[in-house]
């Protein structure tokens, strides 16, 4: 039976989703971007202040789910400029290491929610 995720430590859903679902020791979480939980505002700052309040929402919502960073096995990433490509990859390589980093698509899109730089969801497994 699916389960429901959700946390105080991550923003809440903006719209009809969760912030993640499991199903057995699968996790698949919705897409972060970069609000701060306690107020839901958008973080100030350019793309690697967004990228790390991503990343850390991120992180909220897999521990959430007795997951980890260590446990993921994909991630999507989206950018609302590819420009920002290489500034991005900086802050996300904090959260993962190289020799054991997740599959990952990087995909440019037109706009993101709240006109953010930044988005990423992922599929982990459960401690």
């Amino acid at each position: 039976m699916k389960e429901i995720i959700s946390t105080s430590k991550a923003p809440g859903a903006i719209g009809p989703y969760n912030q993640a679902t499991a199903l057995a020791n699968l996790v698949f979480t919705s897409g972060q971007i970069p609000l701060i939980p306690e107020t839901m505002e958008l973080v100030e700052g350019g793309i690697k202040e967004q990228s790390k309040v991503v990343m850390d929402n991120l992180k909220a919502v897999l521990e959430e789910a007795g997951s980890s960073y260590e446990n993921v096995l994909k991630t999507t990433c989206y950018l609302s400029d590819m420009d920002n490509f290489a500034s991005f990859n900086e802050v996300y390589a904090e959260y993962f290491k190289a020799e054991t980093a997740p599959a990952r698509a990087t995909v440019a899109v037109k706009t993101l929610p709240k006109n953010v730089l930044v988005e990423v969801d992922a599929i982990a497994f459960k401690n």
